[in-house]
């Protein structure tokens, strides 16, 4: 059965490679987006059968905001987000948003298609391991992430430690340069090296993994000792 999709990406060639395999497997790709903002237009103009959405972070602050401008603008048009695994909390947050199902980005092209086929029918398309990931981490809340928090404290130095916290306040360079007594070109060397201990790309990301991981408290924890 062939379905109408529109791909939509921040990275333009992974839309791009995803819309050429479904090309090749007879579906109507009515185009690929980049980055999602635009993407979103695309879909809202041609009102595909489904929209492939692909999202990095499901449960960072914002993330799904496209995805809930689509389920308003586009109620006929099945959303299935392409997301990271493990993250069963993205899972969650992803069909309470709206989507009709969410697969991982590294699935194989027939699991994007069946994926695709059971979100145009009206059904919701997940696989039973993200299932069971998920329903794990409703019965084992936070045991995961809590010690991922307790790693990543160990990396930081205080220094860095303070520079989170001033992030996660919503500081910007200027106000995190004054709070530590230094210059901004100094500010934004510690929030680089911050960055890069906690693998995030943005200070967004590293607030939000600081909040999931529950960072700030073992921070605290360690300080106290």
């Amino acid at each position: 059965m062939s379905v109408r999709v529109v791909v939509v990406d921040d990275r333009r060639l992974v839309a791009e490679a995803l819309a050429s395999a479904l090309r090749v497997r007879g579906h109507r790709v009515l185009g690929a987006g980049a980055p999602i903002g635009r993407g979103v237009d695309l879909v809202v103009g041609k009102q595909p059968d489904v929209c492939l959405l692909g999202a990095l972070e499901p449960d960072a602050p914002g993330a799904l905001d496209p995805l809930q401008r689509l389920r308003r603008e586009c109620p006929r048009v099945a959303v299935v987000v392409l997301g990271p695994v493990p993250n069963p909390r993205g899972v969650a947050a992803a069909f309470a948003a709206g989507a009709r199902g969410y697969v991982r980005h590294d699935e194989r092209i027939e699991g994007v298609e069946r994926a695709m086929l059971k979100a145009k029918a009206g059904e919701a398309a997940v696989t039973p391991q993200l299932l069971r990931e998920a329903f794990t981490e409703l019965l084992h809340p936070r045991a995961v992430d809590q010690a991922e928090g307790a790693r990543l404290a160990a990396l930081l130095t205080e220094r860095e430690a303070d520079v989170l916290v001033r992030i996660v306040e919503g500081e910007d360079t200027r106000r995190i340069a004054a709070g530590l007594g230094v210059a901004p070109s100094t500010a934004r060397t510690h929030v680089q090296r911050l960055l890069t201990k906690l693998g995030t790309a943005s200070r967004l990301e590293a607030a939000a993994l600081a909040v999931r991981t529950g960072l700030l408290d073992h921070l605290a924890a360690s300080r106290d000792l």
